[in-house]
């Protein structure tokens, strides 16, 4: 066992793996209501070895964390700019075999039933799966659950991503809506 696997299982966290993980991918991770999600999700990607970026405001971006979020994956986002992210991204995943990007829908930590569509539209125009993943904190499991193709029917596709994050528990409950 490797030591990220060994501080998982020692936290009490296992992972559950319900599909593969392809190449090319938008995570998905929900519900997401607490820091310590990024703890769960940064040992869980390490632990089983899983090439993949995320995004973090770019406030975090400085000394001394900027070389840390780095190297664990991080992309500064800018959230008070108008930023054309899709279409970077988009390209990001054309120009690389293996490229991921793992996003909370919810855009913050606190209950907010209209998700953020970026994840749904990077992965739209960059025609790649959309991997959903839940961190639950009452079966202390992180679910690989499964993938999910975007038809570009937005409202039904959500309703149907939502749907499959209604069983999962964040750390806060009161603060994850669907």
């Amino acid at each position: 066992m490797n030591l990220h696997k060994y501080t998982l299982s020692l936290f009490g966290w296992m992972p559950i793996f319900n599909c593969e993980i392809p190449d090319k991918c938008v995570i998905c991770i929900a519900p997401h209501t607490s820091n310590w999600d990024f703890i769960a999700g940064i040992l869980f990607k390490m632990a089983y070895k899983i090439q993949s970026s995320f995004f973090i405001k770019d406030y975090w971006f400085r000394f001394p964390l900027k070389t840390i979020l780095k190297k664990l994956g991080g992309m500064p986002i800018k959230r008070d700019k108008r930023q054309s992210t899709t279409d970077l991204l988009a390209l990001e995943f054309a120009g690389k075999e293996v490229f991921r990007i793992a996003i909370t829908p919810e855009g913050t930590r606190k209950p907010n039933p209209d998700w953020k569509l970026g994840f749904y539209c990077i992965a739209l125009k960059a025609q790649v799966p959309i991997l959903l993943v839940a961190i639950d904190y009452k079966t202390k499991t992180i679910n690989v659950g499964k993938l999910f193709f975007p038809t570009g029917d937005v409202q039904k596709d959500i309703l149907k991503i939502k749907a499959f994050y209604k069983i999962f528990t964040g750390k806060f409950p009161e603060r994850f809506a669907v």
